[in-house]
């Protein structure tokens, strides 16, 4: 009978242990998604702050070429065309340039969400 009665501690000793194992890791995998959804909403945050403020610098920035290239060409259409064919063409480079952006990041953010 104690051979009986050891194989049945030896069980809820085991089942105990597995049962704290799982709320561990459950616990664990719970503060692991805090930590990257803070993360991850700390970087929105930020990019979204400082985006703003460079857009609207950006924005002014583009006028005044605007208005100073129209101004040597003396007609302010023209100067705002030419900005815009610049912007164009910016976007015609990074549209180029967009599987080398994807690699970038790929490789920024991967290590930081799965370690």
């Amino acid at each position: 009978m104690s051979v009986f009665e050891d194989v049945n501690h030896t069980a809820s000793k085991v089942s105990h242990i597995g049962e704290r194992y799982i709320r561990a890791s459950h616990q664990y995998f719970r503060l692991k998604i805090f930590q990257q959804l803070t993360l991850s909403l700390s970087l929105v945050a930020k990019v979204l702050a400082v985006g703003s403020f460079l857009f609207a610098a950006l924005v002014f920035l583009s006028i005044a070429a605007a208005l100073e290239i129209g101004n040597s060409l003396n007609s302010y259409s023209l100067g705002f065309l030419l900005v815009g064919l610049i912007y164009v063409i910016l976007c015609i480079m990074i549209y180029m340039l967009r599987s080398k952006f994807n690699s970038y990041i790929l490789k920024k953010v991967g290590p930081k969400f799965f370690n």
